[in-house]
């Protein structure tokens, strides 16, 4: 393990607001967070998530103290089933209304205002490095989050980063991510999202994919993640928009791929439409699992980074409302009002995209 001497949380006073911690602060101040000690990783943290998740306004659960894993190597979950939250984590007041948060998406699709990405030459995430044989994605306390889930998802609230190999085009999107050993994960991308057709792109090249995936972030990032921006955009210049401010970023030092400076844990590699395995099941929004039957891209990982006391960021599938749905169902609200005002229906008093069907149907 290599351990820059000079990366200390006092060399990094003034976190940007895309700092994970600096959200738990946040929501730790608003009432917003529960804390739990001794929960196990195989049964114990999936179904107390489930059971938070099951009515919008419950608290984000933070757990710590977990069976095998050091004091501080956290999971934090159930972070956006709340309109609360929801509404402090894009920076509106907590007493801002349903449709005043509608009236942020609305204005923010119009706008379409982006801020790039600021690379810098660190962050707190190089804290701790390990490269080759002391890659151990084990390390990280992933949950088994429903009781026949195929195995251990380190990447459920996380940012899958790849870049087009023709125009260089950098997209990342919320890919779930399957620990598989020490240093090889899956990712499962279904086919048309952007992520699948970089794939197939470097497949037709006959070459691999570099790949970064980050597991820690600020729950805007995932946002973003979680979105339908357009192909050819960047989720980073939209994040900079949502949060007002450029996401500062660091290079890769494997892949190149820029990666949240102060994320939490990130692990770089490669993968291959050529080279797959075992996937899943993975209890998904429908009720129903999702997966097991075939085989995903292996992500073989070269590298791997994390903070002093590392906290994964979980958005576990669930029927909803889960984290994924129920945010999205405001940015829907949005979307929908502003088309229908487009195609010219008049007097529209408000509209509401119900969870129930994941925001999408």
């Amino acid at each position: 393990m290599n351990r820059p001497a000079e990366l200390s949380a006092k060399n990094f006073t003034n976190a940007p607001k895309q700092d994970l911690r600096t959200w738990l602060d946040q929501m730790e101040a608003a009432g917003e967070i529960q804390h739990v000690k001794g929960a196990n990783r195989d049964e114990e943290i999936g179904a107390i998530v489930d059971f938070y998740q099951r009515q919008t306004g419950n608290r984000a659960v933070l757990f710590d103290d977990i069976p095998g894993y050091p004091r501080g190597h956290r999971v934090v979950a159930n972070i956006l089933t709340s309109l609360k939250r929801i509404k402090l984590t894009l920076g509106l007041a907590a007493d801002t209304t349903a449709m005043e948060l509608i009236g942020f998406w609305r204005r923010y699709m119009k706008e379409a205002k982006t801020i790039p990405p600021l690379e810098v030459p660190t962050g707190l995430l190089m804290q701790n490095v390990m490269r080759g044989a002391d890659v151990d994605l084990q390390k990280i306390p992933a949950p088994k989050w429903h009781e026949h889930d195929g195995g251990y998802y380190i990447g459920t609230g996380c940012m899958v980063i790849m870049r087009h190999p023709d125009t260089g085009w950098i997209n990342y999107g919320a890919y779930r991510i399957q620990v598989h050993g020490k240093n090889v994960a899956s990712v499962m991308c279904s086919k048309g999202k952007h992520g699948n057709i970089i794939l197939r792109r470097y497949q037709e090249l006959g070459q691999k994919c570099p790949i970064a995936v980050v597991v820690g972030m600020h729950p805007a990032l995932f946002m973003v993640a979680g979105l339908e921006i357009p192909y050819g955009k960047n989720e980073y210049d939209a994040a900079g928009g949502l949060l007002g401010e450029p996401v500062e970023v660091i290079k890769g030092p494997v892949t190149g791929l820029p990666i949240p400076a102060n994320a939490e844990i990130a692990f770089e590699g490669y993968c291959s439409l050529d080279d797959l395995i075992d996937e899943g099941p993975l209890g998904e929004w429908t009720g129903y699992y999702a997966g097991g039957h075939k085989k995903e891209p292996a992500i073989r990982v070269d590298s791997m980074y994390h903070r002093d006391d590392p906290v994964l960021l979980g958005a576990m599938p669930g029927i909803p409302p889960d984290d994924d749905s129920f945010y999205r169902c405001t940015f829907r609200s949005g979307a929908v009002w502003n088309q229908l005002e487009a195609a010219g229906v008049p007097e529209v008093k408000g509209v509401w995209s119900h969870e129930t069907g994941g925001s999408r149907l």
